[in-house]
């Protein structure tokens, strides 16, 4: 990723927001025709969001809401599209399918333009089917499923990583880095967890290494006692669990009193600090964390970290960025596309190249991201710090 300061990342979005039709698009194709509804009359332009505000993940829920809301304030302060101010309207899908399934039902219903968000990719993969029925398109912000992009769906876009993309990062930490022969890999059976636990067996399988444990717990399990004793008998040279940072700090903690041979390391579900607090210092030290790219580890970021703690009195999470940078690019998409007509909006999403907080954002043929931005942390005196 190419760096540049905070200054310069807000210039480059927010000149491509404001550019008007006399300039044509900042990808070089012109603005699609159509009714450009909702864009010069001052009308409101509805975006929806759909998180985990209940349930165990309603924290990364709430940072990522918060990042939405701090994304649409500077697009709104500055006049909005093309005088349009947007209105986000946000549903709790619990990351469960039904509920999920539900919240996307009533996001149709208020008639939004389009929808940014996603967590648990479990509840994902329902939403995006109703809002393909409907033409909605969709940027998912932090659900990296390899199934989404595998219903090919023309209407949804990722600027997330895949589960491929983090199974070949976690792979090559593990195989290639850390010369792990004998891997081990735990989820929950959770559509994301299991998604990215098989990928990943795949993939330390074709380094040549061998997957000595591959197992599944109950989501909500506290005691890991016969698992950790199997892994102990094992004896892995590393070890990769997929699933959630609570029960994934509570089974490092387990993992390292037990003390079983080789790293640990955890998937960008657990990707959170409470990962430690849970664990414990002293556990969690040297942990390795697969994850996408954190505000925190981004020169290009500060002002975006500066304003979220002004307006949140918080640090923001670890998907807040991708969030934020999900509204800005849904909000240039509706600019190049003259409209809030779906399909319009749809067709210029497909043709994105913008420097956003996170990276590069530009799409395959399939809606995902042409080039991964999983990185690898690890766990120093406490804290997440970039892996050497």
């Amino acid at each position: 990723m190419k760096k540049q300061t905070s200054i310069g990342i807000g210039a480059v979005i927010l000149g491509m927001l404001s550019l008007t039709a006399c300039g044509g698009n900042p990808d070089g194709t012109k603005p699609a025709t159509g009714a450009a509804e909702g864009l010069a009359s001052g009308k409101e332009i509805k975006i929806g969001m759909m998180f985990p505000l209940s349930g165990n993940e309603a924290k990364m829920g709430q940072d990522m809401k918060q990042a939405a809301e701090l994304s649409a304030d500077e697009i709104n302060a500055e006049g909005g599209i093309n005088g349009s101010k947007i209105k986000l309207v946000a549903q709790d899908d619990a990351c469960d399918p039904q509920t999920a399934t539900a919240a996307a039902n009533k996001l149709v219903s208020e008639g939004v333009t389009a929808v940014v968000g996603g967590y648990c990719s479990g509840a994902v993969i329902p939403a995006t089917g109703v809002f393909h029925q409907n033409g909605i398109p969709m940027v998912v912000t932090a659900a990296d499923s390899q199934k989404i992009a595998d219903q090919k769906f023309p209407e949804i876009f990722m600027i997330n990583g895949t589960g491929l993309h983090q199974a070949q990062v976690a792979t090559k930490h593990m195989v290639n880095k850390s010369e792990a022969k004998k891997v081990a890999i735990i989820h929950d059976n959770s559509a994301f967890a299991k998604d990215l636990a098989e990928v990943t067996k795949k993939q330390v399988e074709s380094a040549g290494s061998k997957v000595v444990v591959f197992d599944a717990v109950n989501p909500d399990e506290t005691d890991f006692s016969s698992l950790v004793s199997k892994l102990k008998q094992a004896k892995p040279d590393a070890t990769y669990w997929t699933a959630y940072y609570k029960g994934g700090g509570l089974f490092i903690k387990q993992f390292k009193q037990q003390g079983v041979s080789g790293i640990i390391g955890v998937g960008d579900g657990a990707n959170d600090k409470m990962l430690i607090d849970i664990a414990g210092k002293d556990a969690a030290e040297g942990t390795f964390i697969t994850g996408s790219p954190a505000a925190e580890f981004l020169p290009e970021a500060k002002k975006f970290i500066d304003d979220y703690k002004a307006k949140f009195s918080q640090e923001p999470g670890p998907y807040s960025a991708l969030q934020y940078d999900g509204i800005k690019v849904m909000a240039n998409a509706i600019k190049r596309a003259g409209s809030t007509d779906k399909k319009a909006i749809t067709e210029v999403l497909a043709k994105s190249d913008l420097k956003t907080l996170t990276g590069q954002v530009s799409f395959t043929p399939q809606g995902t991201l042409k080039k991964s931005n999983f990185v690898v942390l690890q766990v120093k005196e406490g804290n997440f710090a970039p892996s050497k």
